[in-house]
């Protein structure tokens, strides 16, 4: 019908207006989601502002849950889209709040929610490279999507991880917050280790472990993909074809001088 198809437009089409529009919207709302569940797990703003902080993240539980039922509503393959991975991580996304009913603490699971701002790289797609004379603006032109997709990436970890290792340990065992697990991530997957605050529990140093393995390939990916960066020849500032021959001195397409440093 003409009314799932107009849904369909504002919740899966990220090249019209009110796609775009819609995604915009999304990812205020899931920042803003998030950002509330972090602060809730600060004492100091626990206390103060308790009340407003638990009707914020109903408000958009339930903003969310409606989301997802249109969702359904409006796929054209409800099935398919409930097994994908952001249909699973939508609805994943709405079931914490719910679950803290049952199991309080369990909304510090809600940072879950970050992982939705993934949908953003779908808007990355539609971004074109820019192309420059300059090999280090080369670089950094050629390669600004895989440094921001690289960048957010590393953001959702920690955040991910921060929750995991804030529900494991507990304030108890140094990690009085979402904020400091978030800050003991970010040491562990550098490598730094100011070793201030560390996992007591089994669980929690088991847990640590495998993110030590996994900042030390983070490590090995980051200087692997900047070495193949540097080894790539700039393009013509003329006509922008990127298939030059490495010390070539003319472009052999457009007759451009290439001035040799």
């Amino acid at each position: 019908s003409s009314r799932r198809e107009f849904l369909h437009e504002i919740l899966f089409e990220d090249r019209t207006p009110l796609g775009r529009r819609s995604d915009i919207i999304l990812f205020i709302l899931i920042v803003t989601s998030v950002i509330a569940v972090i602060l809730e797990s600060i004492d100091t703003v626990r206390y103060r502002y308790q009340d407003f902080l638990i009707g914020l993240e109903w408000m958009f539980t339930v903003i969310f849950t409606v989301e997802y039922v249109l969702r359904l509503y409006s796929a054209k393959d409800p099935g398919k889209y409930a097994r994908s991975f952001f249909g699973v991580v939508d609805l994943i996304a709405v079931i914490p709040t719910y679950l803290s009913v049952l199991l309080p603490g369990a909304q510090a699971l809600i940072v879950i929610r970050i992982l939705r701002l993934m949908r953003v790289f779908r808007v990355l797609k539609l971004v074109q490279y820019s192309r420059a004379g300059v090999h280090l603006l080369f670089l950094l032109q050629e390669s600004w999507r895989r440094i921001w997709v690289f960048v957010l990436a590393l953001a959702l970890l920690v955040t991910t991880i921060g929750a995991v290792l804030y529900l494991i340990e507990g304030p108890e065992n140094g990690f009085t917050s979402i904020p400091q697990s978030m800050y003991w991530a970010v040491v562990t997957l550098t490598t730094v280790g100011y070793g201030d605050i560390s996992p007591q529990t089994s669980l929690g140093k088991f847990f640590a472990a495998l993110v030590m393995i996994v900042g030390y390939a983070i490590i090995v990916m980051s200087i692997s993909m900047a070495g193949r960066n540097i080894k790539r020849t700039p393009p013509c500032v003329r006509c922008r074809e990127t298939k030059i021959e490495k010390g070539a001195a003319f472009c052999k397409y457009c007759g451009h001088e290439f001035h040799q440093h």
